[in-house]
């Protein structure tokens, strides 16, 4: 598969959580995100602009903090424009974002951005809500492709 997302390249860490089984670095989560990435998951301000072209549009905090789950490392947020925060990770030096070609693009700053903080960003509206749906979206996904390579 070819890759579009930032610090594709830099994707390489292992996998330090086994909760799901088959997702050992971020490109095979990516690769299974694209399947639960949803309108439902999008942020609520965005999901009239989400599309199936666009799936990651509205989808950074929530993934930022499911890749920290599965591979540590830490959340960063970029300060828009518009007064919002990008999300994106960096594990042990590899820094990549899941998500940034909801940007087009546009080349944002990866560099000397604050840390985020997961309590922070669950308080908001209904973040908490589609951080466990993408987390139960992927389960699926991960237990369906299991039962179809080996069943």
């Amino acid at each position: 598969m070819e890759y579009k997302f930032y610090g594709w390249e830099n994707a390489t860490v292992p996998a330090v959580s086994s909760e799901y089984n088959g997702i050992k670095t971020p490109r095979e989560l990516y690769d299974a995100l694209s399947v639960c990435w949803c309108r439902e998951t999008c942020a609520a301000r965005m999901r009239m602009d989400w599309t199936e072209e666009n799936k990651t549009l509205g989808q950074c905090s929530i993934t930022a903090f499911l890749v920290q789950d599965i591979f540590g490392g830490k959340v960063y947020g970029i300060p828009l424009e518009n007064g919002n925060i990008h999300c994106y990770n960096d594990v042990d030096g590899h820094v990549f974002d899941l998500t940034s070609e909801q940007f087009g693009d546009k080349v944002l700053n990866y560099t000397d951005n604050p840390e985020q903080s997961r309590e922070k960003h669950f308080a908001k509206d209904d973040k908490k809500e589609r951080y466990e749906l993408l987390k139960s979206r992927l389960k699926r996904t991960i237990k369906t492709a299991l039962f179809t390579d080996h069943g």
